[in-house]
């Protein structure tokens, strides 16, 4: 006979936690660079569709008595599915206890379980940051002839010899049929670009090459949407070592034409994540935690990231001097 209920019992309000969790904007940028877009189950089709098919004019002369010529779209359908990830904290029963008999008594607000779905949330959220910097730096999710490295003075950190407009303007211009309308780097990139004197002269009219820019000034020049920047640090070392901080986002720039609200059945964007129901949190049972037994809360998300159109991505690799 089939069980009647699973082991994992979704908890609202733990739940709730893990959908309000939010980090800092400008710290966490995977789904401003990859939206979130809501698929109806685990396993989904999405479409690609040839951008050229909308830009190729068939003849559309109609003769009095003939036919009027048909055109064919040929979408090419790709299957996916979402993919579980999740983490599970130990909370014992003592603590549960001790932490409900202090609320009950004004002298705290402290809730475990509450904590560990936040904390866990917090994880599973810089894992995707993780995957969603991977796949904006790697070369293999861009065309062949729209990706470039930088070398020696025309590297963007030589303020002398390099030219960072013209850069950045031919990877925004480099797109098939579409224009960039986003540039995501990360900070290390950021905090040399913003104080390039020749982006500066141009954002104060050459009054004074000085001080730095903005994102929304180098955004507005450019004529693009946004400026993304990531700042995000993850620990690399293994556990019970001391602790080494790296940066998510490297030393890179990708000009992407990015449309949040793009579908999976082909409307166009460089990237979506397909993302299945919300956030989940809640608890199983576990006799085996403590001397009293406790409980082990799972928080996680169902999701699958994809690049659904190469050719609206420009990636320029090393654009400053390690």
């Amino acid at each position: 006979m089939a069980p009647t209920s699973r082991p994992f019992v979704v908890d609202p309000a733990l739940t709730a936690i893990a959908i309000a969790y939010n980090n800092p904007a400008q710290s966490m940028i995977a789904d401003r660079v990859l939206p979130r877009q809501p698929v109806g189950q685990e396993t989904f089709k999405w479409t690609e569709y040839p951008l050229v098919e909308g830009f190729t004019v068939p003849d559309t002369r109609v003769g009095r008595r003939g036919q009027v010529n048909q055109v064919v779209f040929n979408g090419e359908e790709r299957e996916s599915a979402v993919e579980d990830f999740g983490l599970d904290a130990p909370v014992v029963m003592s603590d549960i206890n001790a932490a409900a008999a202090a609320r009950a008594a004004k002298r705290s607000t402290y809730d475990p379980e509450g904590h560990a779905a936040e904390a866990m949330t917090r994880l599973v959220e810089l894992d995707r940051e993780i995957r969603v910097a991977g796949v904006v730096q790697n070369p293999a999710n861009y065309a062949a002839d729209r990706k470039v490295a930088l070398a020696g003075n025309e590297q963007l950190s030589d303020f002398v010899n390099s030219d960072p407009y013209g850069v950045l303007d031919e990877a925004i211009d480099g797109l098939l049929v579409y224009r960039a309308n986003t540039l995501v780097m990360g900070q290390p990139v950021w905090a040399k670009i913003k104080r390039h004197p020749r982006l500066i002269k141009a954002v104060k009219g050459g009054l004074s090459d000085e001080g730095a820019i903005t994102k929304q000034q180098l955004a507005d020049l450019l004529e693009i949407r946004e400026v993304i920047v990531g700042e995000s640090f993850v620990n690399t070392a293994r556990p019970g070592q001391v602790a080494a901080l790296n940066r998510v986002w490297g030393n890179f720039i990708a000009a992407l034409y990015i449309d949040p609200a793009a579908r999976p059945e082909g409307e166009m964007t460089w990237g979506i994540t397909a993302t299945f129901g919300t956030r989940i949190s809640g608890r199983i049972e576990d006799p085996n935690i403590g001397l009293e037994g406790g409980f082990r809360i799972r928080s996680g998300e169902r999701v699958k990231e994809l690049i659904v159109a190469k050719d609206l991505g420009y990636l320029i690799q090393n654009p400053i001097a390690a």
